[in-house]
């Protein structure tokens, strides 16, 4: 039986995660894009790694599919979902694949209502037969997340000629509808369904705005503008896609893709060393003008870029010694020495926004949800008031390394002939992974700062491919990874955080928490519907994270570079999340 108010649900231009979305029913394209921008010409993009995929879907190479399939720097050039999202709000969906979508305040299901025009690359309808055919198989031969979406899923039946209706079951919350809007939709007459979870070169079909010109496995892959794509003159696509032919060129290394820009040969390159940007593009280029560079200043969370400690591990169970090594780390040291006093010290997940417990005492909602949680946040952390220690920026800080050899003390270890030990004698011993030199820098500050207290620690900086094999298995002792932060947190923090998550190869839950109030925390947010609800978990969820010491925080600029060749230009108007690569141009184009 259908639920009553199935009947009285009407169509929606566009669905937000809480409250309804910025932007009319007649709303004519994104505040941030360039509605006049002239189409054509061509852009480089420069990654470090290689490729021999081209399905992004699968878990077999995930990390080595080509860019721009499925891409969220670069843009879904082939595939698209059946709803586009805006950077310029929290969590808001508009019409693409989908014309309409329709729901009730429960959230008890939804359906989307097939635009018409929506063409493959070859002509043939997207249907309501390829929305369905799309989620059994990802269900089916797809990797996580895809793989989990219909989890939450009761039925999922054919409405009408081209609707496709999704009714949950108990395991739903308030994003799943979102989330299956930014699913993928796959051509059902052109799969092979046995072999779809193998690697392939093949070149696939689409609905997207460009097509599969040429692939050097490896080493690039160009993609050209389709000019019969549908969805061209949609309101949510208006000011995208706005080059004929984009390539993704392929290094081995960083300073090779930074000469490769210098060159010309790439024509944009994302900066993160705050040295190199401050020093390093004196060269002819940039003096001429030939080179811009841009700093953009998103309105977003910090996120937390840190060392993982890896729970899986026995020595890294008890929290109390991954807080005495979070407290080892010099921050001021590494800032002054390495980056020139650059860089902030991050101390929450949602820092630099309202959802972040940083100087924000818990209030009596929070207190409530915590519940049997509280005895377990600190203090400092519950009030507001925590911050790291401030050291003397020599590496060996005598106050802050007293206060962590006290923490290891009580997790059972001690100095014995300048060794730290366990009880039974054994070393505290431990590898740090890292991928590339900015990172084994990192890691070779943290190993003196360890050694002060007679901890061992080796660094091994491995290729990309064996690091996103190794990370992906949680084959690491310690990782450094950043988790980006957005201003509507939600089934993330689950692939993240949550125990079921733990030991699910290709999740994110590098840290492997295990621990049922997390779980709790993140279903809270899950759960939210108001936005008050919403704050008070999430900021529950980041005192929980932050007393768990799963990660050791590092630092954050609140800003993102972009070095780019005078020729590539970008709207004025810079949206919520900061700049987005597939609204930019060719303004060589006439």
């Amino acid at each position: 039986m259908q639920p009553a108010c199935l009947a009285d649900a009407a169509p929606l231009h566009g669905i937000a995660m809480h409250g309804d979305p910025a932007l009319p029913p007649d709303y004519k394209h994104f505040s941030y894009v360039n509605p006049d921008v002239k189409k054509g010409g061509k852009i480089t993009y420069g990654v470090v790694g290689t490729f021999d995929n081209l399905n992004p879907f699968i878990l077999k190479s995930m990390r080595t599919t080509a860019r721009g399939m499925w891409d969220p720097e670069f843009g879904n050039l082939v595939y698209e979902s059946l709803m586009q999202r805006s950077r310029d709000e929290p969590f808001s969906m508009y019409g693409l694949l989908a014309e309409t979508v329709e729901w009730d305040d429960e959230r008890s299901f939804v359906q989307f209502n097939l635009n018409p025009k929506a063409r493959w690359a070859d002509g043939q309808p997207v249907t309501a037969e390829d929305v369905i055919f799309s989620f059994e198989l990802l269900r089916d031969r797809g990797r996580s997340p895809f793989s989990r979406r219909l989890d939450v899923v009761e039925t999922m039946e054919k409405v009408g000629d081209n609707s496709v209706r999704f009714t949950f079951n108990d395991k739903a919350d308030r994003e799943s509808p979102l989330l299956l809007a930014l699913s993928p939709v796959l051509p059902k007459h052109t799969i092979e369904v046995e072999g779809f979870d193998r690697t392939t070169l093949q070149f696939p079909l689409g609905s997207g705005p460009y097509r599969i010109k040429e692939v050097k496995p490896g080493e690039k892959i160009v993609f050209e503008r389709n000019p019969d794509y549908w969805g061209k003159d949609l309101p949510a696509k208006v000011g995208f896609d706005n080059y004929d032919q984009i390539t993704v060129e392929y290094f081995l290394q960083e300073n090779s893709l930074f000469e490769a820009f210098k060159k010309g040969d790439v024509d944009v390159f994302q900066e993160g060393n705050p040295t190199k940007w401050a020093r390093g593009y004196d060269f002819p280029a940039v003096a001429s003008g030939a080179i811009l560079k841009d700093t953009f200043k998103p309105q977003v969370p910090s996120g937390m870029l840190g060392f993982v400690f890896n729970t899986r591990r026995p020595m890294f169970s008890d929290v109390r010694l991954r807080h005495g090594l979070s407290l080892v780390f010099d921050f001021e040291w590494v800032n002054k020495n390495l980056f020139e006093g650059a860089y902030k010290r991050t101390e929450s997940f949602w820092q630099n926004s309202d959802l972040s417990s940083l100087g924000a005492a818990a209030d009596n909602g929070e207190r409530q949800l915590l519940g049997p949680a509280l005895a377990r946040i600190e203090p400092a952390i519950l009030d507001g008031t925590y911050r790291w220690p401030v050291t003397d920026a020599s590496g060996r800080d005598r106050k802050v390394l007293k206060q962590a050899v006290v923490l290891m003390k009580e997790a059972g270890y001690t100095i014995k002939d300048g060794v730290m030990s366990d009880a039974s004698g054994r070393p505290l011993a431990f590898e740090i992974m890292t991928q590339n030199a900015d990172q084994e820098k990192l890691a070779l500050a943290y190993q003196r700062f360890l050694a002060a207290l007679g901890i061992r620690v080796s660094v091994r900086t491995v290729d990309d491919s064996q690091y996103q094999s190794r990370a992906q298995t949680f084959d690491y002792d310690v990782i450094i990874r950043a988790y980006a932060s957005s201003l509507s947190p939600g089934i993330e923090q689950a692939t993240r955080w949550r125990s079921d998550f733990r030991d699910r190869e290709g999740s994110e839950a590098f840290a492997g928490a295990n621990d049922p109030e997390v779980d709790r925390l993140v279903d809270a947010i899950l759960a939210a519907r108001s936005a008050e609800n919403f704050r008070s978990a999430v900021r529950a969820h980041d005192r929980m994270l932050l007393s768990n010491h799963y990660v050791l925080p590092l630092y954050h600029l609140g800003q993102q570079w972009v070095a780019r060749h005078s020729y590539i230009a970008h709207p004025e108007t810079m949206p919520l999340y900061g700049y987005q690569f597939p609204v930019w141009w060719d303004a060589r184009v006439q």
